[in-house]
């Protein structure tokens, strides 16, 4: 057997926990930094050695590698803008052992470089070329609403230049704030535009600002959902299916949702089809297990608000609202590994702070 293994490869075991992957790179180390610091075969040697064991960690890990020093080599874990991947990659990182010759950095570092640029598909951004303003909504205060703005804007390329200005934000403010911190942006020319140009190295002060202003207006504001009121809905879809909703009232009519910003959405499907697209009795039960169980997980008082659930068309989604993103996140990937063998469960996490995800359930 042994010889068979030598001739055909004997194959790793898989990685089930943060502390294999560092025993592996540990064992590798060497010949990774020899790659990292020589460049030559770097993806043969490196890359594509790298890359599955990530991936057997957690999916949607991505990397960026090169000389921190002369004697250091720098690897830098990323979601590449993913937020429900980035608790994997902060407790991976936080997870690695001291090495000699190499730094490990969970999330895209801000720059310090005072004249820093990025060159994406020929097209060049820099401090020189770009600026900003803020949106300000009377009715969402609380929203951080960006236009960039590009000295050499051609409509047939905003694509590329949005690509573009996402890429430098990363780099410029650091991966965490660009994608944290910003609810909307768009990318604008110069031309009929009578608001202020700000320069885009004053981005990161405006942020932490909004931020600390945000974080003061609503610091401690908890609602306990123990006494709230809930309302069923029925309607149909377009294609002739029934959605059936349970929705907790009390928190669709709170005067205070921006304090819970992170609307975190778990996506249920089952098998329907003899039961006019609803689940039977069995299936019914197993679904509200499982909320149970998110519930117990996420509380209320701690942040986490049960705002309903909607069964339609052979699946559940069922909705909260969140402090932070984290928790939720890493919930969810342990709820998936549990009920791998029932459910093919999914679930999405993105900032709403007015909740607008429920707006159809406002009154008319």
């Amino acid at each position: 057997m042994g010889f068979l293994d030598k001739l055909l490869g004997k194959k790793e075991a898989p990685m089930q926990f943060n502390n294999d992957f560092w025993n592996w790179f540990l064992k590798n180390e060497k010949q990774f930094f020899k790659a990292v610091k020589n460049g030559d075969n770097i993806h043969k040697d490196f890359f594509d050695k790298l890359a599955p064991r990530l991936d057997e960690i957690h999916g949607g890990i991505y990397f960026l590698t090169g000389m921190f020093d002369d004697h250091t080599a720098e690897l830098v874990l990323t979601p590449d803008g993913v937020i429900k991947n980035i608790y994997a990659i902060e407790e991976l990182v936080n997870e690695a052992p001291q090495i000699e010759g190499w730094k490990f950095t969970a999330l895209k570092p801000a720059t310090n470089i005072k004249d820093f640029s990025i060159e994406y598909d020929g097209i060049k951004f820099n401090t020189e070329n770009l600026k900003f303003y803020p949106n300000i909504h009377e009715d969402y205060p609380d929203e951080i609403d960006l236009t960039i703005v590009y000295n050499g804007f051609i409509e047939e390329k905003k694509g590329e230049l949005t690509n573009g200005v996402y890429i430098f934000l990363d780099n410029y403010l650091g991966e965490l704030h660009s994608v944290t911190l910003i609810d909307n942006m768009k990318v604008v020319g110069p031309d009929n535009i009578s608001e202020e140009l700000i320069p885009i190295e004053k981005l990161k002060d405006y942020l932490i600002w909004r931020e600390k202003e945000f974080v003061e207006k609503y610091e401690g504001t908890r609602h306990n959902t123990e006494n709230d009121n809930y309302s069923g809905f029925e309607s149909n879809t377009k294609d002739g299916g029934v959605v059936i909703a349970l929705m907790n009232t009390d928190l669709l009519n709170w005067d205070q949702k921006a304090s819970h910003p992170w609307m975190f959405i778990i996506t249920i499907p089952f098998d329907g089809s003899n039961n006019n697209g609803m689940p039977d009795n069995e299936t019914y039960q197993l679904l509200n297990e499982i909320e149970d169980q998110m519930m117990l997980e996420l509380k209320d008082v701690e942040g986490y608000l049960n705002v309903g659930r909607e069964t339609l068309a052979n699946k559940r989604e069922v909705f909260f609202a969140c402090k932070d993103f984290r928790k939720p996140s890493k919930a969810a990937d342990e709820l998936i590994k549990r009920y791998n063998s029932v459910f093919e469960i999914s679930y999405e996490i993105y900032k709403d702070k007015y909740w607008q995800t429920f707006k159809h359930y406002e009154p008319k």
